[in-house]
């Protein structure tokens, strides 16, 4: 069932299995207020399972680019366009979220976003590949933040 994310209040629908659900609720409310400001888009996701091809293309990104295998249960996800990009989210049940952002016109502009909701630890299977930033969140308190850039054409 699909699920339009509301980031004035904030829920965990689809994320009460989470170890930091409200955390990872959070997260996911701030992204829906970047796509709802800069691009007038409506945030909605759906169960993982539903959208398993979004998955699978993730999925299949962090592995043929770094040999990425996330070893948390992916619990939702969501697959949309605006403008020249098509963008993919997966959020797991650890409080790990992750992104692709591919302009569709341009490969020099793609890249694989890692967020980690607050309260988490950094995955095992990231924290040898990856260094993580902070940034300061009203929605998400303290997220952290890595990515690569894609090399290749999905």
């Amino acid at each position: 069932m699909a699920y339009a994310v509301d980031f004035d209040t904030v829920s965990t629908t689809g994320l009460e299995t989470s170890p930091v659900a409200a955390a990872l609720a959070g997260l996911r409310a701030n992204e829906a207020r970047y796509f709802q400001n800069k691009y007038a888009h409506r945030f909605v996701v759906e169960a993982a399972a539903e959208a398993a091809a979004t998955v699978e293309w993730v999925h299949r990104i962090l592995q043929t680019e770094r040999k990425l295998t996330i070893a948390s249960r992916p619990l939702e996800a969501t697959a949309f366009q605006v403008e020249n990009l098509r963008i993919a989210y997966v959020f797991y049940e650890s409080g790990l979220s992750i992104n692709v952002m591919y302009a569709v016109d341009d490969s020099k502009k793609r890249a694989v976003g890692f967020k980690l909701s607050d309260g988490m630890g950094v995955p095992e299977e990231l924290a040898a590949k990856f260094k993580f930033a902070r940034q300061k969140s009203k929605l998400a308190g303290t997220i952290r933040g890595s990515f690569f850039v894609i090399k290749g054409t999905y």
